[in-house]
């Protein structure tokens, strides 16, 4: 008789360092948001897909590096990242996954074991998490986690570089932050290259096309004050719209707010050299 295990809160995984998170979340124990968790460690979306759209991918994220940061990449086939963690396993370590197929969500789980393929490259790019736990702490507020609802986010009407069959609009997530803050703020963000970086817009809504910010494609509209300004950051929903555009017959992200908490500093720079390099064309042939 198979027993489902018994779900613990997010309060009971504070305390954890991030290999003993991942290793509750490999044995099926929780199903919530890693946000707030294995504090001061990296925490990444993830994107898998064949190895036949691997460089094709990976040169989409270096051409649209702010809503793409890439942090790893995998070997093909191999579900680990050794540059960001010890016993990485891409397969059971993230709460949720989003499966797609030929550009339409298949399937919800918190386990891809049965859906493994030998020539999946996985993909690890950098998470607003990172910049957002680093405003907090230097005292700027966030408007969305003061209120307890999801990050509005924006599909722009600026393009992203295509790259083989991938592309699509730049979406962007907004943060109302206070006129007298924003240098600060630029700052901050400047220092995780990593982890979406610098806003690539401020202030008037219509400058990436946008008409209102009464209705984001995704998350929830927050107030902007009087004394702030609106602030948008690339964001990580990007890459997934290019999968879903470019319709391949698999591809696997992480469901919303469902990272993958690693064992690096979230202050430091990854090198995704540091994993694997994926070959050109040519070296194939």
């Amino acid at each position: 008789m198979t027993t489902t295990p018994s779900l613990r809160s997010h309060a009971d995984l504070r305390a954890l360092d991030s290999g003993a998170l991942r290793a509750v979340l490999r044995a099926g124990q929780y199903a919530g948001t890693t946000a707030g968790l294995a504090d001061g460690r990296l925490q990444s979306n993830i994107v898998i897909l064949p190895r036949a759209q691997a460089a094709d991918f990976r040169a989409f994220c270096e051409a649209n590096p702010k809503p793409c940061p890439l942090n790893a990449i995998t070997a093909p086939g191999q579900p680990a990242f050794p540059g960001l963690g010890r016993d990485i396993d891409l397969r059971s370590d993230l709460p949720f996954y989003h499966v797609y197929r030929h550009g339409v969500l298949a399937e919800r789980t918190a386990d891809i074991t049965h859906l493994w393929q030998p020539d999946f490259t996985g993909f690890a790019l950098g998470c607003s998490f990172t910049f957002e736990r680093a405003l907090i702490s230097a005292g700027i507020p966030i408007r969305h986690i003061e209120r307890g609802t999801v990050v509005p986010m924006y599909r722009t009407g600026i393009q992203t570089v295509r790259r083989g069959v991938f592309g699509g609009p730049v979406v962007m997530t907004m943060r109302p932050i206070r006129r007298d803050r924003l240098e600060e703020v630029m700052q901050i963000c400047a220092r995780f290259p990593h982890a979406h970086g610098t806003p690539m817009h401020v202030g008037d809504p219509a400058g990436v096309g946008l008409s209102s910010l009464d209705h984001p494609d995704w998350g929830e509209p927050v107030p902007v004050a009087a004394n702030e300004i609106p602030v948008f950051w690339g964001c990580g929903v990007t890459p997934q719209v290019a999968l879903l555009e470019a319709a391949l017959p698999i591809a696997i992200t992480h469901a919303p707010g469902s990272m993958l908490v690693t064992d690096l500093d979230e202050t430091k720079v990854p090198r995704p050299e540091a994993d694997t390099i994926l070959p050109t064309e040519t070296e194939e042939t």
